[in-house]
């Protein structure tokens, strides 16, 4: 498995373990989220702390998740982007229909507004 999963209170954190988000990792990562939502988890924050490389196939994923957590009046918000996968995620334009963070705590706070509105 290329990514850990914990389940949090409020939130299920997925944690890309290898340094490349790629065809070898996207299908398992996107089969990940459609199991996670089918349990019940919709709210999602997927750690891309040790992620330096990121390809179409990657996106797709990250986009898969996104729109799952969508479907399901859920949220799904990406944190610890390096410079790269930031760039590629600007270049594809997905920059603004993706929720981004610095990092876990941010992403938490986001959640905590989302909640209060």
């Amino acid at each position: 498995m290329n990514f850990t999963i914990q389940k949090r209170e409020k939130y299920s954190l997925v944690k890309v373990a290898g340094v490349r988000l790629d065809s070898f990792v996207a299908p398992e990562l996107k089969a990940e989220f459609l199991m996670l939502v089918n349990q019940g988890e919709h709210e999602i924050i997927l750690d891309l702390s040790g992620c330096e490389f990121c390809d179409s196939s990657g996106l797709s994923a990250i986009l898969v998740g996104n729109r799952l957590c969508d479907d399901s009046e859920g949220t799904f918000i990406l944190c610890h982007l390096s410079e790269s996968v930031d760039r590629m995620i600007r270049l594809a334009m997905l920059d603004s229909i993706l929720l981004m963070a610095a990092d876990v705590e941010e992403a938490e706070k986001l959640l905590q507004k989302k909640t209060e509105l």
